[in-house]
């Protein structure tokens, strides 16, 4: 009786485990997630980049609009240290001519009729020694010599303002690299408060505030 007990059990088990087996199909096998990756500025990189090349930090962190506005500051003060060296190497080259002896060097003649309308006669004692007047002379040398300091004076300016410009495309690239993963929620909030309360009672003032919610 044990032994028929057995093999009652040994078939009951046998069926459901058919059953199972019948009851799935190959494709229930769960199909594997691809992730997504997710793509990251690395802010030391972007720096390195726009170090590198200008723009170059901003297309790595895809600020497409922003590579012509760099390339436009570097070529209106590129095109401002052209206009100055131009005109400093002009004024110099027209005070050294007056200022020498030579009668030949007499750049300055068609600058200063297209300035101020004066002939040699009236300032050039070299050319014009018996009709040229001492205090024309004088105010036509200081003139050329306040050229020479003026477009000097802007010419560095310019240099001085590309380098800027550079360094302001690093500063950008950097901070824009930075802020990429930044969120601002409606969790961080700004208070303005028109007392100031401390351990001494209150004090007139003003005290900004940040609140953090967590």
């Amino acid at each position: 009786m044990p032994l028929k007990l057995s093999s009652n059990i040994a078939v009951i088990l046998l069926f459901a485990a058919v059953i199972t087996c019948a009851g799935q199909t190959p494709d229930t096998i769960p199909a594997r997630k691809e992730r997504v990756r997710r793509y990251t500025i690395e802010p030391i990189r972007s720096t390195m980049f726009a170090a590198a090349l200008p723009g170059l930090g901003q297309i790595y962190n895809r600020k497409f609009w922003k590579v012509p506005i760099v390339y436009a500051g570097f070529g209106a003060l590129s095109y401002a240290v052209t206009i100055n060296t131009r005109s400093y190497n002009t004024f110099i080259s027209a005070y050294q001519d007056f200022t020498d002896i030579v009668p030949e060097t007499d750049s300055y003649v068609d600058m200063l009729f297209d300035m101020v309308s004066l002939s040699p006669e009236q300032y050039d004692p070299v050319l014009f020694p018996k009709s040229a007047n001492p205090s024309t002379t004088s105010w036509v040398s200081t003139t050329l010599l306040n050229g020479v300091d003026y477009y000097r004076k802007y010419r560095d300016l310019s240099y001085i303002g590309i380098a800027a410009w550079y360094l302001l495309t690093i500063i950008d690239a950097h901070v824009d690299a930075s802020l990429f993963d930044y969120d601002i929620t409606d969790d961080l909030k700004a208070s303005v408060m028109p007392l100031n309360f401390n351990y001494t009672g209150i004090s007139p003032g003003i005290t900004i505030g940040i609140k953090k919610t967590f």
